[in-house]
């Protein structure tokens, strides 16, 4: 049997160091977690909205639905507030109304303090997560091949590679988990056998080098679990419902133009939201093109429209955050209500990508 006691240390710490945050957060501000204005307010229908990484093609779905129009026609005013970060304590504190995340992250602090967050869509179906390594050096091709190997290891991405291992029979005593940052530089160097990445980024950054590689993704190796995550607060359902509804609407627009049209979504990103980033415009299609074609769109979007979380999905990401030490029911992570009624009211969106 599998030993999961590490990875619920490590869960329960991530979600400990999130209700810490929110408590210093809400001290420091005078108010109470997850205030909000009243429905109705003239405020513009604002929305703060928490991305999980820098403001690169990732979200070019977002950038659409900004720079289209999209948002203000459902009546919003959208911050888009740059991570990384998990958003679980942006959420709570207050200090964000929406944050894209992925069910690991989120569903330990759920788990572990009874944390009033929703996952109420999704805009990646298959996560993007990956063990990246050198085709070279490391060569990590199956799981079995991570034992021995020294992995570089994200401290924000620290509990999603704990629970790659538990899905997979193994421990962190298997591996050597050397802390780095998000640069790729310390597997160029060999300073690490591995490195956890998204297939969307690092992935092809460091094989645009010219170096061949290998990938271990997460979702085809035990964690199928969904990733940017549209997550927000049970307060925020029961107060802003309608809100939340057109932000779903403007969101289906815009990641249908990122879908039918990636390099447009990657120009965005590089020539606009993330000018200052200096981001790499070949690199940044590619990255655009992989979530576009593997990640955004499946059996489920085409039959049921973009976002939407099917019971298998919603099940398998159950399962695999039951292989992690962490027990929730689809009912305690997944509100879903919200969407269902959007795509009833227009059912014209369900077709809106194809």
């Amino acid at each position: 049997m599998t030993s999961h006691s590490s990875l619920r240390r490590s869960l329960a710490a991530l979600a400990a160091a999130a209700v810490t945050a929110i408590a210093l957060s809400a001290c420091s501000s005078g108010g109470s977690a997850a205030q909000t204005p009243t429905e109705g307010a003239s405020d513009g229908g604002k929305l703060n909205v928490q991305l999980s990484w820098i403001k690169n093609e990732e979200f070019s779905g977002e950038f659409f639905a900004d720079s289209k129009g999209y948002y203000k026609d459902a009546g919003l005013t959208v911050t888009l507030t740059p991570g990384p970060s998990t958003g679980a304590a942006e959420l709570l504190s207050g200090k964000t109304d929406i944050a894209l995340s992925d069910a690991v992250s989120i569903g330990s602090v759920v788990a572990s303090e009874g944390a009033p967050l929703k996952i109420i869509g999704t805009t990646y179906q298959k996560n993007p997560f990956t063990v990246l390594s050198l085709k070279s050096k490391g060569d990590i091709a199956t799981p079995a091949d991570l034992k021995g190997k020294k992995i570089g290891v994200q401290d924000s991405n620290t509990a999603l590679f704990k629970a790659l291992l538990a899905a997979n029979g193994l421990t962190d005593k298997d591996v050597t988990i050397v802390p780095v940052q998000y640069d790729p530089a310390p597997l160029l160097n060999g300073d690490v056998d591995g490195f956890i990445a998204y297939l969307t980024n690092e992935a092809i950054t460091v094989k645009a080098k010219g170096v061949e590689t290998t990938n271990l993704p997460f979702a085809d190796n035990g964690l199928p679990f969904v990733a940017e995550t549209v997550t927000t607060t049970d307060d925020m359902i029961a107060k802003h419902r309608e809100r939340l509804k057109s932000f779903l609407v403007a969101e289906i627009k815009g990641w249908t133009d990122a879908v039918k049209d990636p390099e447009a979504g990657a120009k965005l990103a590089v020539e606009n939201y993330g000018k200052d980033l200096k981001l790499d415009l070949t690199n940044s299609i590619a990255g655009a093109k992989e979530q576009a074609e593997k990640l955004v769109v499946s059996d489920e979007t085409a039959k049921n429209g973009l976002f939407t979380i099917s019971d298998e999905l919603q099940k398998s990401t159950i399962k695999s955050l039951a292989g992690a030490g962490v027990t929730l029911t689809p009912k305690d992570l997944f509100d879903l209500s919200l969407l269902e009624e959007v795509y009833k009211t227009h059912p014209e969106l369900v077709k809106y990508a194809g």
